[in-house]
């Protein structure tokens, strides 16, 4: 049964050629899983079921999704951590759980720095940072002006400390030297509703919970944190361009697997994953998240990763940063 099970695995690579069955061998049949660390909807959760779909036409092999939400992503990267190192348990993580998460909690209960070996980049999605439709800020030059006449006086909201949100805000202060009041929420909802409510000045958000409100015209979109504009928002301009050169804040996806998985493995997976991301599906997905493919390779993804976490080590550090 196990010989049945693996060779109808390798038939679904004989159009990727040889030396993708390497995966389909280490799975021996099984299911492939991918671990998120968070709650199905989101974007982590967005791509690994579009990305599972993928890879089970081109592997032969099927790839589940495995939601295991909790600790702003540690119950979930500690479970992929501690399973068994063939390629069989994968984690898709992101700036937050890989490089943030390790600096921002003093102790986690698994190895951050080292649990893991990147198996190929998938994404990357800024930022955007909205006022009310309302408010006078009608550019990033108006809000930093606001920020240096009243210092401490303007408020971002975000859906946590220590979150993507927070932090841009953080790097916002520090890049143009400025002080702003931080009002943490839990969840982005909350945040928004109080954004659009005119509670709170501004917010760096994701980008498919604002989309419909900036849309709907009530909320304004005055910059975009990443290195170039969004194509969900092409007439907004980056931060850089608004002013603030160097600034840049985005997460970065990547499918990640336990330490020790076999270097074969590893490619074969990243050659698999590198095929799936040309698709129009999971482009497609991308797109709907205001993201766009990250390109380069595995050791690509993880040099982005040790960056990231040097760049917010220091923001968490000076800004004084604590987890809820």
């Amino acid at each position: 049964m196990r010989r049945r099970l693996l060779m109808a695995g390798l038939a679904g690579l004989a159009t990727l050629g040889g030396p993708l069955r390497a995966a389909a061998q280490a799975a021996a049949g099984k299911p492939i899983k991918i671990i998120v660390p968070f709650a199905p909807g989101g974007g982590n959760d967005v791509f690994a079921r579009q990305l599972a779909t993928q890879l089970t036409t081109l592997l032969g092999v099927q790839v589940l999704v495995d939601n295991r939400p909790g600790a702003g992503g540690t119950v979930g990267s500690d479970a992929a951590a501690k399973s068994p190192a063939d390629g069989s348990t994968l984690l898709l993580g992101h700036t937050g759980t890989l490089a943030i998460n390790p600096v921002l909690y003093p102790k986690l209960p698994y190895d951050a720095r080292n649990a893991f070996v990147p198996v190929a980049p998938l994404a990357s999605a800024p930022l955007v940072l909205v006022v009310p439709s309302v408010s006078p800020i009608r550019t990033l030059a108006d809000l930093l002006a606001r920020a240096k006449a009243s210092p401490g006086k303007l408020a971002f909201a975000s859906s946590g400390n220590g979150t993507g949100g927070h932090l841009a805000g953080e790097l916002l202060e520090e890049v143009a030297g400025i002080k702003m009041l931080h009002v943490p929420y839990k969840g982005t909802a909350p945040a928004l509703t109080d954004v659009l409510g005119g509670q709170v000045d501004l917010m760096f958000s994701v980008i498919p919970s604002a989309l419909p409100h900036i849309d709907a015209g009530k909320l304004r979109a005055i910059g975009i944190t990443g290195a170039h504009r969004s194509p969900r928002l092409p007439d907004v301009p980056t931060v850089a361009e608004g002013g603030l050169k160097g600034y840049e804040s985005s997460l970065a996806y990547g499918l990640m697997a336990p330490r020790g998985t076999p270097e074969a493995v590893l490619k074969t997976l990243g050659q698999a994953v590198a095929k799936a991301t040309e698709s129009p599906a999971l482009r497609e997905a991308f797109k709907a998240e205001g993201a766009e493919p990250l390109a380069g390779s595995a050791a690509d993804f993880q040099a982005l990763m040790q960056a990231e976490s040097d760049k917010w080590g220091r923001v968490i550090r000076q800004a004084g940063i604590k987890p809820e």
